[in-house]
């Protein structure tokens, strides 16, 4: 099943969509929001699966589905919380700034909660001030979850993920030190985050799926220039399980959690990198220096990620830096 959110005020419309992408059909007197639908998803789970299932059936009964009027699946969301569950990401960035990584990186998962009040829509620009603070993409996978008990174990979390998402954490490089020095964490650095067009059930990926990680290449392509299709199932340190296991230490997770998987990052660098500063790491490492610049404005940031029949499973985020204004 995959469910989207039509822009309409500030928690959009849910619609159910076809599973290729090009028709959508009303969800709004089944739950007005996904936020709703996840409130009480037990009930509301079956009667969008079997309007997503007449949705297939039933063409004529369709509008055509476009991502540029989707909003973020859940604009807003009362949790948003990103991991780094690719170590070997971690360890080049902060190799890159000139950080050693501590061995406890490998053992206990490193995880921030960011704002999540105001998400950006797939097709939304990403508008910034100022080109100096190094603008950024970070192609990610992420799970929605139901409600989840504090002190929930990994080998039960599982059952808890009930969307999965593509996201484009967006960080502002330059900013990052200069944070972290004050021992406080992120917070000017990372502005708002953009989701795919849909958010989908977890059987839309067939055995790709394990329950705990996708094994699927997640592609970003800048201006034109594939930066890289890692595979999001390998060299995943910590599986989502793991991290909702681990952001339930002290807390309960309330229904429409967001957890991301942080970059997506491959030991073998064939398939090239999901962000610009793993990008200039591998450079500083090769040649010295890093030759890649930051995002621009008016540079176009594409993230999707394909089935193993190359059906494009989520839409698109592909987004336009540009200069904001006020």
């Amino acid at each position: 099943m995959k469910l989207a959110s039509l822009k309409h005020g500030r928690d959009g419309r849910l619609v159910v969509v076809s599973r290729d992408l090009s028709r959508c059909a009303p969800a709004d007197t089944i739950a007005p929001t996904l936020q709703a639908a996840l409130d009480d998803w037990a009930a509301a789970e079956p009667q969008l699966r079997a309007a997503f299932e007449a949705l297939e059936a039933d063409p004529a009964a369709a509008q055509p589905f476009e991502a540029a009027a989707c909003a973020s699946p859940l604009p807003r969301a009362y949790h948003w919380v990103d991991g780094s569950a690719y170590v070997n990401h971690v360890e080049l960035v902060r190799k890159a700034r000139g950080a050693k990584m501590p061995e406890t990186f490998w053992t206990d998962p490193l995880v921030y909660q960011g704002g999540s009040d105001a998400f950006l829509g797939p097709r939304d620009a990403i508008e910034l001030a100022d080109e100096a603070w190094g603008i950024d993409f970070e192609a990610e996978v992420a799970v929605i979850t139901d409600d989840v008990a504090m002190a929930t174990p990994a080998e039960r979390a599982g059952e808890h993920i009930k969307l999965l998402m593509l996201v484009n954490d967006v960080s502002l490089r330059n900013l990052i030190p200069g944070e972290l020095a004050k021992g406080f964490g992120f917070y000017q650095s990372k502005p708002s985050s953009a989701f795919s067009p849909v958010a989908i059930t977890p059987d839309e990926l067939g055995a790709a799926w394990d329950g705990a990680k996708v094994s699927l290449p997640l592609s970003a392509t800048l201006n034109e220039r594939l930066i890289g299709t890692p595979n999001a199932g390998v060299d995943m340190t910590f599986t989502f399980p793991q991290l909702i296991a681990h952001v339930t230490k002290s807390r309960p997770l309330g229904a429409g959690t967001i957890i991301g998987s942080g970059t997506i990052s491959n030991v073998d660098r064939t398939a090239g990198s999901c962000c610009l500063a793993e990008v200039r790491m591998l450079e500083t490492l090769a040649e010295g220096a890093p030759k890649t610049p930051f995002m621009k404005f008016g540079d176009r940031i594409r993230i999707e990620m394909r089935s193993a029949a190359g059906d494009n499973l989520f839409g698109a985020i592909d987004q336009v830096v540009r200069q904001y204004k006020g």
